[in-house]
């Protein structure tokens, strides 16, 4: 099965690599002045120099800090323990021991909490105290990707001699942190670690979107279980001043409005017939005139009473969860921008993130609509995801977008999978089964 990590890319000539090696011993000597230091990436100099100020050592081991019971409770009660699964469907397909690379989560102060991934890395990473309950955070071990991503808050790759600790340098990494949906507290990080090609534009492409799908997911659970657990307190809540509104339509017929603003967030399950008329303000966002939207939604141009009765209730119903969502007319449109988790897909798909993008594709388009503006949508972000897969995608995401409901009965994806298996694959045999039985 073909690797996420198995596209390389020369990111560090010979030249580069020695001009680096030469600089990091001119620092750990005391030449702070040198000129090779200028040869350094900025963020790798600064780091470098945070490490020897704070007298990291050069070929130090990181401190154990967490025994396997510790580490066993801590991840029961951690945030980042419900969505691990996410974190290996994503990182880790088609099992660790075909990735090359280890994929590791730890929490805010740089502790590992979970290390997983091809065996044969983690027996080398492990010599230099890359495992769980290891501290690598920048104070304690020097420049790496997922302590230094900690202590700047942001993504980023450290490549092989960039690392301020020799045991660390024949390897590359990288790592982004993950924070918390609501308050954006810093939670932790994730960190792939490997070869040059755990270092690769793609690499941190996936990284970052992964930690984005994380933080996601954490908000959609958390308002599911408050949806579930109160819901006659959302009736009553005062309104959201709305900065941020997302309508998630993928998978459901009732669709849920989720709000944010400075003081919190709610969301709001919306009847079919407002969950339509709010789906194609989102997807027209430049406005949309009422007999345009009565086709859309009704089919016919021509309702334009029944369109305005519908406008009415819906906008009563936003005035009491957000006023600035209630839409305009002449045309008819959105005052503040509507995402929708379909919008999010199809950006998903537009940056290469092909395994990210189909982990959140929970379904069609409101499946059960009949609106013809919904069924045109629908269609559309069915075909851009197929098409982007079929086109793009590495063979265990083809695999994987084969075993959903969208492609179940596609015989031209299941004989594209079928065209990349090795020819020894046991996946072969179910493939071949299924293509014969729709061709029946």
């Amino acid at each position: 099965m073909t690797s996420p990590w198995s596209q390389r890319r020369d990111l560090s000539p010979e030249t580069s690599r020695l001009l680096i090696e030469r600089a990091h011993e001119e620092l750990l000597a005391g030449n702070l002045g040198d000129d090779r230091l200028r040869d350094v990436r900025a963020l790798v100099r600064e780091s470098w120099r945070r490490s020897l100020d704070g007298l990291v050592g050069a070929e130090a081991l990181p401190p154990l800090e967490l025994d396997a019971a510790a580490i066993e409770e801590y991840r029961r009660t951690h945030p980042l323990g419900g969505v691990i699964e996410m974190v290996r469907g994503l990182l880790l397909p088609g099992g660790p021991d075909e990735s090359g690379v280890i994929v590791a989560v730890g929490d805010a102060s740089g502790r590992l909490l979970w290390v997983e991934g091809d065996h044969r890395v983690r027996t080398l990473t492990g010599d230099m105290g890359f495992v769980e309950g290891a501290n690598w955070s920048e104070a304690a071990i020097g420049t790496s990707a997922p302590g230094t991503a900690l202590t700047l808050d942001r993504s980023l790759q450290i490549h092989g001699a960039e690392h301020f600790n020799r045991l660390v340098q024949p390897w590359s990494c990288t790592a982004a942190p993950v924070h918390d949906p609501e308050t954006r507290a810093l939670l932790g990080v994730i960190d792939v670690t490997g070869g040059i090609e755990a270092a690769t534009p793609q690499a941190q492409l996936l990284v970052d979107a992964t930690a984005r799908a994380i933080e996601g997911e954490l908000l959609v659970s958390r308002l599911r279980a408050r949806a579930e657990s109160r819901p006659a307190r959302r009736r009553t809540t005062k309104p959201v001043v709305a900065t941020r509104a997302t309508l998630r339509v993928l998978g459901r017929d009732r669709a849920l409005l989720e709000l944010a603003g400075e003081l919190g967030e709610t969301v709001s399950e919306l009847g079919a017939r407002h969950a339509e008329l709010l789906l194609m303000l989102a997807v027209h966002r430049q406005g949309v005139s009422a007999e345009r939207l009565a086709e859309l939604v009704y089919g016919d141009p021509d309702a334009l009473v029944t369109l305005r009765a519908e406008m009415v209730r819906l906008r009563r119903a936003l005035e009491k969860v957000a006023p600035a969502l209630v839409p305009v007319s002449r045309p008819y449109r959105m005052p503040i921008e509507l995402e929708t988790d379909a919008h999010q897909v199809l950006s998903l798909l537009d940056r290469g993130a092909h395994r990210v993008a189909l982990a959140a594709y929970h379904g069609d388009v409101l499946p059960d609509s009949t609106a013809p503006g919904v069924e045109e949508y629908r269609d559309s972000v069915r075909i851009a995801l197929r098409e982007a897969l079929m086109a793009e995608a590495s063979l265990d995401v083809l695999l994987a977008f084969a075993d959903t409901a969208a492609a179940a009965d596609d015989v031209e994806v299941l004989t594209l999978c079928l065209s990349m298996l090795p020819a020894r694959s046991p996946r072969r045999a179910g493939l071949v089964a299924r293509i014969e039985r729709l061709q029946a």
